[in-house]
């Protein structure tokens, strides 16, 4: 993403048509097909301000993903919540794939982040029961 986000910003005051045209030069596409239209058109759009603004999207998702693989290195309760969450905001959108078109690829895909989200489920299960145990116990007064 990191990348991608620095690929975008050396697109700046350069004109994204003739960039997107070299694009699909490159892919030996020809840009008389309805999606390489679509893609040109989309190009044709782009301005400086909106590549910025994407790229600091870009940004803002790597730092983030950078800190959660820090605190998960670190095992930081706080990258666990943020490695389950995120992983679980995924599933939905995967499920809908694997039901709108099934097949090998997006059921592995949905199966590993599943195996992320429970993974993390069972972390934080495990600390609440650490937290529980060293819990000092009151006696009662009987």
């Amino acid at each position: 993403m990191l990348l991608a986000g620095f690929g975008l910003l050396s697109l700046v005051h350069r004109d994204a048509w003739d960039v997107a045209e070299s694009f699909l030069e490159w892919l030996h596409i020809s840009p008389d097909t309805h999606y390489a239209q679509v893609f040109l058109n989309l190009a044709d759009q782009v301005t400086d301000a909106k590549l910025w603004a994407v790229a600091m999207g870009a940004l803002a998702y790597s730092t983030l993903r950078f800190a959660e693989s820090y605190g998960l290195w670190r095992e930081r309760p706080w990258a666990e919540w943020l490695a389950l969450i995120s992983g679980a905001i995924y599933l939905p959108f995967e499920i809908f794939e694997l039901i709108r078109r099934p097949d090998w690829i997006r059921l592995a895909i949905l199966l590993v982040n599943l195996a992320v989200v429970l993974y993390m489920v069972f972390l934080r299960m495990q600390a609440r029961e650490r937290i529980r145990a060293s819990a000092p116990v009151a006696d009662s007064a009987d």
